[in-house]
């Protein structure tokens, strides 16, 4: 069974490029690399068509890999969004040990800590999920335990 993939619509539509993106102009590299590679001559000594054989088989792979995560995405719309409790998609605004931060909540194929995307499968994302604004909840961090007040909910 296939794991379900969350993300946000902004995730969704970047998915759908980045596949867009490495099944035209990627591809199209890649074979132009086979084609010169070729024209070097004897191909079962060819290290240069190796490495473009090599190099096309990841970018399939990978293509493969991100066609599955498309079909099992599931789009969170901002639209549908409660600001009364902690769910996918919100920006949470939390106090804790470093001071206050904004954090969207996000399914683990979009998290991205340096941009503030904050995985719901985190111990800190799976702790404020489903919590209300002014709760406060300890959570159990591989650094150590953590307390940290969730501020504000607000849509995407």
């Amino acid at each position: 069974m296939a794991k379900e993939v969350v993300l946000t619509r902004e995730g969704f539509e970047k998915l759908k490029a980045e596949i867009e993106d490495l099944s035209t102009v990627r591809r199209r590299e890649v074979a132009e690399r086979i084609k010169e590679a070729r024209e070097f001559g004897d191909i079962s000594e060819n290290s240069e068509y190796d490495d473009a054989k090599n190099e096309q088989a990841m970018l399939e792979a990978k293509i493969a890999q991100l066609e599955e995560r498309l079909r099992d995405a599931i789009v969170i719309d901002a639209d549908d969004l409660s600001t009364d409790v902690v769910a996918l998609g919100a920006h949470v605004t939390i106090d804790g040990p470093a001071g206050k931060a904004t954090y969207q909540l996000v399914g683990s194929a979009e998290a991205d800590p340096d941009e503030l995307r904050l995985s719901n499968e985190s111990p800190i994302g799976k702790a404020i999920m489903g919590r209300k604004k002014g709760e406060a909840v300890d959570v159990v961090t591989p650094g150590g335990q953590v307390s940290v007040k969730i501020v504000a909910i607000k849509r995407a």
